[in-house]
């Protein structure tokens, strides 16, 4: 799965644009609380979507262990942060994996950083669970991954519909996450404890 890059944010450029909004919403960009805010905000966006300057195999750097284990492997509530793409707001929560290893295991906190790979992007939910279940199959040649995304979008509680206690699910299911009821089952109930 080939990641897209994009060039250094032009900060420059992206604190024009920011000075611009704030006089299109009529605020005055000259007014001593917002003098810094264009850069600020340039700044702040910029790191917010620092995943599109990484890549899969820097995030990896060789951290995968041959080993013999072939029982499934879970790391669960690893927090996590994205900007939706259609607003621009976040969404936060957590994400949980498994796999199942076949000869090979990744460093725990490569999974991790995976998840921040994907998620300091400008995506969709869906979309960052489907990234990250296949990085990770890609990565260790693992014979199931599952990934599971649970998370709150500001766009739903500060604008729209106002649900201020709603969260979203998502899955992925690849390998015998989904061709096995009871492996996928396994992975499922490891979550509730």
């Amino acid at each position: 799965m080939p990641d897209k890059r994009r060039q250094t944010t032009d900060i420059a450029d992206l604190e024009k644009q920011v000075h611009g909004m704030l006089a299109a919403l009529g605020e005055d960009p000259g007014r001593e609380g917002l003098l810094d805010t264009p850069a600020r905000t340039a700044r702040s966006l910029s790191f917010l979507t620092r995943g599109y300057e990484g890549q899969l195999e820097d995030i990896v750097n060789g951290a995968l262990f041959t080993s013999a284990n072939d029982e499934m492997v879970i790391l669960k509530d690893i927090e996590m942060f994205s900007l939706c793409e259609h607003h621009m707001l976040p969404f936060f929560g957590r994400a949980h994996i498994g796999y199942l290893p076949d000869g090979k295991v990744i460093g725990v906190s490569k999974l991790a950083r995976i998840v921040d790979l994907y998620a300091h992007r400008l995506q969709i939910q869906e979309q960052l669970t489907q990234q990250v279940a296949q990085a990770i199959q890609e990565v260790t040649g693992a014979r199931g991954v599952g990934v599971i995304i649970e998370a709150r979008h500001l766009c739903m509680m500060m604008r729209g519909v106002q649900k201020q206690n709603s969260r979203m699910k998502t899955s992925m299911m690849l390998g015998l996450f989904r061709s096995n009821a009871s492996t996928r089952a396994e992975f499922l109930s490891a979550l509730q404890s």
